[in-house]
């Protein structure tokens, strides 16, 4: 199971809109409000990640009243050096 979280800015007088879009998309988990430099913080689950960034991500993009995304995939130990080894990518 592969795992990331978004972090999305929300435009201003659509963010319970978005947040509810978001959280009926098939492999949102969770998305909640939350304060600092992005408005909400959303928890994806796929089966690679591979499916969450093309068909998960793909999905929200086309939400309205989503203005910016950052995602950030988790990794464990083991997929991290699966990376490493496989791209060559340093962290």
């Amino acid at each position: 199971m592969a795992r990331a979280y978004l972090k999305a800015n929300l435009e201003v007088g659509r963010e319970r809109e978005a947040r509810d879009a978001l959280r009926k998309i098939n492999g949102v988990k969770s998305a909640e409000f939350v304060t600092g430099s992005h408005d909400l913080l959303a928890l994806i689950e796929g089966n690679s990640y591979e499916d969450i960034a093309s068909k998960t991500l793909s999905d929200i993009r086309k939400v309205s009243g989503v203005s910016e995304t950052v995602t950030d995939f988790v990794f464990g130990w083991r997929n991290l050096t699966e990376v490493v080894s496989k791209t060559g990518f340093h962290f």
